[in-house]
Parts: structure tokens; C-alpha cells; sequence
């Protein structure tokens, strides 16, 4: 039977294994944007909530947040699910995880950034090609807008 302490270093362990970059999402995106031509930089750290991917000329910053950790709003993705325990803690650690999220949006974009958020479930979907030209189409229009100023 494990005790308490048992169930508690096995949990430790196991979060400690959870990464804030290079994460199997960012990978695939950054693929994705490689494939299609675009290159960036990485975790700008001179920016609000360092960006995972930027596109430092045009203006453009890339997020790619877990479903889970970041509270997916979409109701069909199965990722975003509360847990059904200990949700004393749970709760506020999401719903903060999402309140500063916002709060670096906003900070970007008021620094005249454009923000677009990759859910790690629309990595998983087949969606990553139609995503990756969705961004070329808006690092594009950054461009343009910035050599017609």
C-alpha cells in the first residue's frame, strides 16, 4: 500500500518531467513553420510571457499552450478537462494560469504585437498545415503593412 509520501515524491516526479519549452506541440508547430518557409526565433525573452515562437520583423508572436494547463475555452476538446480532485488547488492554478495569459495578450498587443495562441489539440488534428499558412498569410500582411508606414 503506498502512503501518503509515496503518492506525493511519485507525483513531484512526475510533474518535475513536465517542460515549459520544446514541448511535442511547439515541435510540431515549429516543423510546420519550418516546412512552409517561414523562420523565427525562439523564447524572446526581452518580451511579455516569452513567446515561443516570434517573428521578430514582422511583429508576430506564436503560443502554443497544453489544453490542460492553459484551460483549452473550446468545449470539444477533451484536453481542457478539470480534475475531479483536489480542486482547492487545481482551480485557482488554472484559472490563474489563463488570467495571465490575458494579461500578456494584452501586453503585446499594446506593445503592437500580433498574438495568435496554437492549442496543443489543433497540433494533433491534422490541422497543422492549413495553421502554418495561416500564419504565413499573417506574418505576410505584418510585412506589408510595415513598408507601406
Amino acid at each position: 500500500m503506498l502512503t501518503t509520501s509515496d503518492t506525493r515524491t511519485a507525483r513531484s516526479a512526475q510533474m518535475a518531467r513536465i517542460r515549459a519549452r520544446d514541448t511535442k506541440p511547439e515541435m510540431r508547430v515549429r516543423r510546420a513553420l519550418h516546412s512552409a518557409g517561414l523562420r523565427y526565433r525562439l523564447h524572446a525573452k526581452g518580451l511579455p510571457g516569452k513567446p515561443d515562437i516570434v517573428f521578430p520583423r514582422a511583429r508576430v508572436v506564436v503560443f502554443v499552450h497544453g489544453c490542460f494547463w492553459h484551460q483549452h475555452p473550446d468545449p470539444a476538446c477533451k484536453l481542457a478537462r478539470m480534475p475531479k480532485s483536489r480542486l482547492e488547488f487545481w482551480r485557482p492554478k488554472l484559472e490563474g494560469n489563463r488570467a495571465r495569459d490575458e494579461r500578456i495578450r494584452a501586453e503585446l498587443e499594446e506593445l503592437g504585437w500580433a498574438v495568435i495562441e496554437v492549442w496543443e489539440c489543433q497540433t494533433k488534428s491534422g490541422q497543422l498545415g492549413q495553421l502554418a499558412d495561416e500564419v504565413r498569410d499573417i506574418v505576410r500582411a505584418r510585412l506589408a503593412e510595415g513598408k507601406d508606414r
